[in-house]
């Protein structure tokens, strides 16, 4: 018997380096990604959206040091500096307004208070407006929306009645009568705390009907879920149903729906202000800084193209911000 013409070799065995790497292969292809994640890796490919968060964050900083900058930059928002004002048309004395090393923004016409303190501390009176009423917005709206769309019937029907008329109602009218009647003394509070307190309440409380209608919906199409009758199957009574099954869902929608409202919270403090009925001087706000600019925006335009821009830019970031936070949550999107 003659020997094959080819022998078979003998495959060498693979390394246990080579059997490690083809486990962590195996590994990484079928490790699984938390909704969490997923929302992350979308949001970072959102530059915008990155970018809009990260002067978000930095507006957050900047009021909440707002006293520790103005001292580091030495500038007191209500201390007068008559002396750069020109006599005879009360205008700040040089170019753009009285921009200089020691006024980064200029100063204001007639007193010359510094523009950068009284921005500075204005963020604080945006930013604890805008946050707060969202937050009793998101409350109200997400506590009433739930109800609604879980129980409906007659509960429904009223809640959908009530946030009707809410959203009829002449928001900002009634926020200035109601302002103009307020005592300057209230629950501990006085003069600009109970302006604020009472802008704060009355903005989340004409706000909540716009979250509460989100809500609403998105419980109505959850409550006949296969996981909610599943619940149901086994036992489970409303409130377990309502708080372990839809409530921890219903956190996207929630958030997305907050970071877009407060922008337009922010916005309403400062028509607030620029009408005469939000905060009251010394203390500083952006919108009443462009009401008072109307008067010298031909011989002082700086004053009131710098408050007008910091108004712009926290509105666009906030919108941009929540944008890609909507579209980073949403399980259907495609970025």
């Amino acid at each position: 018997m003659t020997a094959p013409l080819h022998e078979p070799t003998a495959e060498a065995a693979p390394s246990a380096a080579e059997e490690a790497a083809v486990a962590g292969a195996d590994a990484k292809a079928v490790q699984g990604r938390s909704l969490g994640r997923i929302a992350w890796e979308r949001l970072k490919r959102d530059k915008l959206a990155l970018t809009g968060g990260v002067v978000v964050l930095f507006l957050i900083v900047v009021a909440i040091f707002a006293p520790l900058i103005t001292n580091i930059v030495g500038q007191d928002p209500d201390v007068y500096h008559e002396d750069l004002i020109d006599p005879l048309f009360g205008t700040p004395r040089g170019s753009l307004g009285g921009i200089s090393g020691d006024h980064w923004f200029g100063v204001e016409p007639v007193n010359g208070r510094d523009i950068f303190a009284r921005i500075v501390h204005g963020a604080r009176i945006s930013l604890l407006v805008g946050f707060l009423s969202a937050v009793v917005a998101v409350i109200i709206g997400t506590v009433l929306g739930v109800l609604a769309g879980f129980f409906g019937g007659w509960v429904d029907a009223l809640i959908s009645r009530v946030m009707d008329g809410l959203l009829a109602f002449p928001q900002l009218l009634f926020i200035i009568a109601l302002v103009s009647v307020m005592p300057n003394e209230m629950l501990g509070l006085s003069g600009t705390g109970v302006r604020l307190f009472v802008m704060i309440l009355v903005i989340g409380f004409f706000g909540w009907p716009y979250i509460g209608r989100v809500v609403r919906g998105q419980t109505l199409s959850m409550r006949e879920r296969e996981y909610v009758e599943a619940a149901r199957s086994l036992g489970a009574g409303r409130f377990y149903i309502l708080f372990k099954e839809l409530l921890p869902n219903l956190v996207a929608p929630i958030i997305v729906y907050t970071t877009m409202m407060i922008p337009t919270n922010i916005l309403t403090e400062a028509a607030l202000s620029f009408l005469g009925v939000g905060v009251k001087p010394p203390t500083s706000s952006w919108g009443q800084m462009l009401s008072s600019a109307i008067d010298y925006y031909q011989s002082d335009p700086m004053y009131m193209v710098i408050p007008g821009l910091a108004i712009f830019i926290t509105v666009l970031a906030f919108n941009l911000f929540g944008d890609g936070v909507r579209d980073a949550l949403d399980p259907k999107g495609s970025r």
